[in-house]
């Protein structure tokens, strides 16, 4: 028997009871699991299948087969109160998660990294999500190299003197610079009118340097929340 403690990024139901669910695990990194019986009707571990949830898994493996999991628990009490919008925010980032940590293997600063900004948004700092995103870009040595010129250049990878697009003006641009520059502020909030362009940028920028980025499906709820 070997133990992962992870976070819940996904889960496809297999037959009628069985699921298999991925996960980002502080021992392995991305790990996907079969987990056997969780949907028939006296199992009650159903209610730990929701995204972002840190488990604690002890799991059994055969050559050729997906690790199955034996037992499976919570690493922590969950939280009491979660909010619509608390909820709409985690589902994102798990979707956002899934897709760019599919071939990552153990990064214990990466996996803080999840755990900080995940408490942060169960304390209610609703805009964190946009500093966890673009502070993401950093663990794949991607993000924008930082200098003393106003504007991003999103294709380029830099900030420069002219600007590149009309979107990202200098009050966008400063943004961007702010979050790569500084530790999240407890008071950090992203003005209404900069919401959707800030993530709209923060997601193009991730499509031109991460291959096969797309969209997550959850995005337009997001959008709707924070509009």
């Amino acid at each position: 028997m070997e133990k992962n403690t992870g976070f819940l990024l996904s889960y496809i139901k297999y037959g009628d009871h069985d699921a298999i669910i991925n996960c980002y695990t502080l021992e392995s990194g991305f790990q996907s699991f079969f987990m056997r019986g969780v949907y028939s009707v006296k199992n009650k571990k159903k209610a730990f299948l929701s995204p972002l949830n840190e488990l604690e898994i002890t799991f059994s493996t055969h050559h050729g087969n997906l690790p199955t999991i034996k037992k499976v628990e919570l690493s922590e009490k969950l939280q009491d109160e979660v909010n619509v919008h608390q909820n709409a925010v985690i589902f994102f980032l798990a979707d956002f998660l899934n897709q760019i940590l599919k071939n990552e293997s153990q990064q214990i600063p990466l996996y803080r990294e999840i755990k900080f900004f995940k408490q942060k948004i169960l304390e209610k700092k609703m805009h964190a999500h946009y500093f966890f995103l673009i502070r993401m870009l950093l663990f794949f040595g991607i993000s924008p190299l930082i200098s003393e010129e106003k504007f991003l250049n999103i294709e380029k990878g830099i900030f420069q003197e002219e600007i590149s697009q009309k979107e990202l003006g200098e009050e966008l641009s400063s943004l961007w610079k702010k979050i790569l520059d500084e530790e999240l502020n407890e008071d950090f909030l992203v003005e209404k009118k900069y919401r959707k362009p800030l993530l709209d940028s923060i997601l193009q920028y991730y499509k031109i340097h991460f291959p096969e980025f797309y969209s997550p499906k959850s995005l337009p709820v997001i959008l709707e929340i924070f509009e």
